[in-house]
C-alpha cells in the first residue's frame, strides 16, 4: 500500500524521468556474430538462450563476449554444446512468447531465459507477468521438450546508473517484486530453477549506457549458469 501511494504521488515526476531516460540513453546495438553453433567434446548438450536485449548481447561488441558465447564456451569444457540464441531487443515476455511460438519444433536439453526488464518499464502487473512466465515454461517443455529451464532473475535495477531517483527506486522495487514472485512460483517444480543475478555492485561491469550488462557482467552471469547446469546434469 505504501509503495502504491508513493507511486501515485510521484507519478508525474516518474513519467517525466522515464521520458528523459529514453531520450538521452544511448541505443547500443545487439552483439554481432553467430547466433547458433556447436563446440566442445563430450555428451551432447542442446542449449537455447531466449529473451530480450541482455540475452541478445547488448553491451558487448561480439556474441563471444556476450552471454551466449561465454556460456557455450564454459560448457564446452564438459559437453558438446549445440547452442541457439533467440533474442530481440525490447521484447517483453509476451513478445518473446510469440516469437518462440513461431519457431519450428525442436529439442533442447537446457533453456536459459532473460526476460522482465521491458515488462517492468512497460508496467506489466506482477500477476500477469507471472502467468506469462508460466506460459513460457510450458511452451519450452511442450514445443522444445526442455529437460531443464533456468529462469534468470531480473538485474538489480535499483542500482542502474542510467536511472535517476526516484525512477531508479520505483523500477528497482518492481524488479524485486518480479524476482520474489518468480522464485516462489518456481520453487519445488521439477526441471525448473530460478537463478538470481548476483552481479557485484561495480558499474565497471556494465555497458556504457549504464543500463545493460557489459562483457564483465556477462562473464559473471555465464559462470553462474554454467555452474548450475553442471550441477544439475551431474545429479
Amino acid at each position: 500500500m505504501r509503495h502504491t501511494l508513493a507511486t501515485i504521488g510521484l507519478g508525474p515526476l516518474l513519467l517525466l524521468q522515464a521520458r528523459h531516460v529514453r531520450r538521452v540513453t544511448p541505443r547500443l546495438p545487439e552483439a554481432s556474430g553467430e547466433r547458433q553453433g556447436e563446440l566442445g567434446n563430450g555428451p551432447l548438450l542442446r542449449l537455447l538462450i531466449a529473451g530480450d536485449s541482455a540475452a541478445a548481447g547488448v553491451g558487448a561488441e561480439l556474441q563471444t563476449q556476450a552471454l551466449s558465447g561465454q556460456l557455450a564456451q564454459l560448457l564446452a569444457a564438459d559437453f558438446r554444446v549445440s547452442w541457439t540464441l533467440v533474442a530481440t531487443t525490447g521484447h517483453t515476455t509476451a513478445q518473446a512468447l510469440q516469437q518462440l511460438r513461431e519457431l519450428p519444433e525442436a529439442r533442447y536439453d537446457v533453456v536459459v531465459t532473460s526476460l522482465g526488464v521491458n515488462d517492468v518499464t512497460g508496467r506489466t502487473p506482477t500477476p500477469l507477468w507471472l502467468r506469462q512466465q508460466a506460459e513460457l515454461v510450458e511452451l519450452m517443455r511442450q514445443r522444445f521438450q526442455a529437460r531443464l529451464v533456468l529462469l534468470s532473475g531480473l538485474p538489480p535495477m535499483h542500482v542502474f546508473p542510467a536511472l535517476p531517483q526516484p525512477l531508479r527506486w520505483y523500477l528497482g522495487a518492481q524488479a524485486q517484486r518480479y524476482n520474489m514472485g518468480l522464485q516462489a512460483w518456481s520453487q519445488g517444480r521439477d526441471g525448473l530453477e530460478f537463478l538470481p543475478l548476483d552481479f557485484p555492485p561495480d558499474t565497471a561491469l556494465m555497458a556504457s549506457d549504464g543500463f545493460h550488462p557489459g562483457p564483465g557482467a556477462y562473464s559473471v552471469w555465464a559462470q553462474q549458469l554454467a555452474g548450475r547446469i553442471r550441477e544439475r546434469w551431474a545429479a
